[in-house]
């Protein structure tokens, strides 16, 4: 059995593993982080491997926690991974992005690939059907533009996500909306159909926080995948191990 953590920017993610599928999950903040693990190992007494990634970070205390117990691989850029790293500058793709690659490489192997992460960030990342990474997009996400919007404005409120009812917003509130909602939707749809005109037979996955907000809302054909990162942390530790 396997332990998987992702720390990211807002959340740290736990999940326990059996080969291929997720058995259990946790959704904590980091200074929860130690009490979960105490609760992982008492309630799973099988798992011996673990790798985290981090966009954020994770306390000393709960990384030699970690490594009294468990095999633990910090994923990095010099870490094993099953495709073609061709990005410009391998050394500044960011980690989450490489454990979303690799689950793609597991899940749709030989095939053109675009993996949309919807989280504080969007990303755009493209795995040919040759395994051969090149590169993608980074844009603020959902709650990035809310709150631009309202701290770099004299008067603009701080809202909660929602989804606008009119593209015409008719009042401030609702104009925030829309520019945001369906800034976001078009500009998800318009990156794959750009895509889809050079790769006709593109597969799109979309994953992140905002998976199951925007998976309904979008025109266009997609595979949405809530898990698929730690999916993806999952097949790097069993590649790196077996």
């Amino acid at each position: 059995m396997n332990l998987i953590i992702d720390v990211g920017n807002s959340f740290v993610k736990l999940a326990v593993f059996k080969q291929d599928k997720i058995i259990d999950s946790y959704k904590v903040r980091s200074k929860d982080v130690l009490k979960t693990l105490r609760l992982i190992r008492k309630e799973y007494k099988n798992i011996d491997k673990t790798i985290f990634s981090s966009v954020g970070k994770l306390k000393k205390t709960d990384l030699t926690y970690l490594e009294k117990y468990y095999k633990t691989i910090i994923l990095s850029h010099e870490t094993k991974v099953p495709f073609k790293n061709l990005y410009g500058t391998p050394k500044t793709l960011g980690i989450d992005r490489i454990a979303l690659v690799s689950a793609s490489v597991q899940q749709y192997s030989n095939k053109n690939v675009l993996i949309i992460d919807a989280g504080t960030c969007i990303t755009f990342d493209f795995i040919t059907n040759k395994n051969q990474y090149v590169g993608g997009a980074i844009s603020p996400g959902i709650r990035m533009r809310y709150d631009a919007l309202h701290h770099f404005t004299a008067n603009l409120p701080l809202l909660k996500t929602e989804m606008p009812k009119n593209i015409i917003g008719d009042s401030t509130t609702s104009a925030m909306h829309s520019g945001v909602i369906k800034g976001v939707l078009h500009e998800i749809d318009g990156a794959i159909q750009e895509y889809k005109s050079k790769y006709p037979d593109l597969t799109v996955i979309l994953t992140g926080g905002d998976t199951k907000f925007l998976s309904k809302q979008l025109k266009s054909s997609i595979f949405a995948n809530s898990n698929f990162l730690l999916e993806g942390l999952n097949f790097i530790l069993q590649y790196n191990t077996h």
